[in-house]
């Protein structure tokens, strides 16, 4: 199975276990196919504003902003990550050894480069007592990691709970952490394709 039809596969079985994200993960498996035949797309950018002219909520379904399409289109080329200077969008934890080992993931390519168990993915903060972790029990494989000192969190995708899990679509399912992490004050490092 190629890297498209897992995040088209996962999107759909996330939207049957979180209906409340269920709209945004079938748009996302909708985008995910397009990106998918992107290379026998003559125009790329005008079937994408069809697709979402025909899939999506307003306001996205007839002005869909620039940056947005540009985000759609260049993870679809498969650039590659420019190092540091593009944020993730998320952790992941892989399993390594007898624990798990933290990368981040780039909201453009969705390249991964390692990063510190204990460190603020925006600012570099490494004090245990200034990191925050928070949990639902209805997404016990997606948590927000919370950074006092830049009040920013990232969502992180524990491979090691749910071996299955796609992590950038499995981000866009827990929407629900990213709105109680707002109402209390923090920042997304970076928001995912959705603009959340």
């Amino acid at each position: 199975m190629n890297r498209w039809d897992r995040r088209i596969e996962r999107a759909a079985e996330l939207a049957t276990r979180y209906p409340e994200a269920a709209e945004l993960l079938s748009l996302y498996g909708l985008i995910a196919k397009f990106q998918k035949q992107i290379a026998a797309v003559k125009t790329p950018r005008e079937a994408l504003c069809e697709l979402l002219r025909l899939n999506a909520p307003e306001p996205l379904a007839s002005n869909p902003p620039a940056e947005f399409l540009e985000l759609v289109l260049a993870q679809a080329a498969g650039h590659t990550c420019p190092g540091i200077h593009e944020m993730p969008v998320a952790a992941v934890l892989r399993p390594e050894g007898e624990g798990a080992k933290r990368s981040l993931l780039c909201s453009l390519c969705f390249n991964e480069w390692d990063i510190g168990r204990l460190t603020c993915a925006n600012c570099g903060e490494d004090r245990e007592s200034q990191l925050q972790i928070f949990t639902a029990e209805q997404f016990s494989h997606v948590r927000i990691e919370a950074c006092e000192t830049c009040r920013t969190y990232i969502k992180s995708v524990d491979l090691t709970r749910d071996g299955l899990a796609v992590p950038e679509v499995d981000e866009i399912a827990g929407v629900a952490l990213d709105l109680w992490a707002a109402e209390r004050g923090y920042t997304k490092v970076q928001s995912n394709l959705f603009g959340l």
